[in-house]
């Protein structure tokens, strides 16, 4: 069976007005797969717990058409989703699969497209509140919006949906 990698990020990403910290996208996946609320002890002097209540039911990424055609072959069977995560600096250190899903899980595309100033996510026809979206792709909205600054907003993009939710 192919196997297709998404890669998760757990830091925000340099030029992120966040740069450095973690996201918890792990967690926040979690809680969308498992219908749970992660609890997690953050490595500091104090060994704090903390909650995680976000949960990741997608991603966004670029490419519509490249994804489109890999989820079709989940969708039927043929391949699985690897979601990753890197253990240490993205492309120079291993990745680590935190999730493998296949069509059973709900695994589903749809195209979006994202107005100039990001404001609204345009899928199927309506319009959503990037405030939606962004929850739903475990960000608060204001990270969510830098998340997506800088992105080529010409072309289509795509919701990669990693439970049956669906806009």
């Amino acid at each position: 069976m192919k196997t297709y990698v998404i890669t998760l990020s757990k830091r925000f990403p340099t030029g992120h007005n966040r740069a450095g910290d973690l996201t918890f996208f792990l967690e926040a996946l979690s809680n969308a797969l498992h219908n749970a609320e992660a609890t997690l002890t953050v490595d500091d002097a104090d060994d704090t717990s903390i909650q995680i209540y976000e949960r990741k039911i997608h991603t966004i990424r670029a490419n519509y058409p490249l994804w489109a055609k890999r989820i079709a072959e989940v969708e039927r069977g043929e391949a699985c989703l690897s979601i990753r995560q890197w253990t240490g600096k993205p492309y120079r250190s291993k990745q680590v699969e935190i999730a493998r899903l296949t069509k059973e899980d709900g695994v589903g595309i749809q195209k979006v497209e994202l107005t100039n100033d990001l404001a609204e996510c345009i899928t199927g026809g309506r319009h959503y509140s990037y405030v939606d979206i962004a929850r739903n792709d475990g960000l608060h909205p204001a990270d969510w919006l830098d998340w997506f600054k800088g992105y080529e907003l010409a072309q289509p993009m795509v919701i990669i949906h990693f439970t049956k939710f669906r806009y």
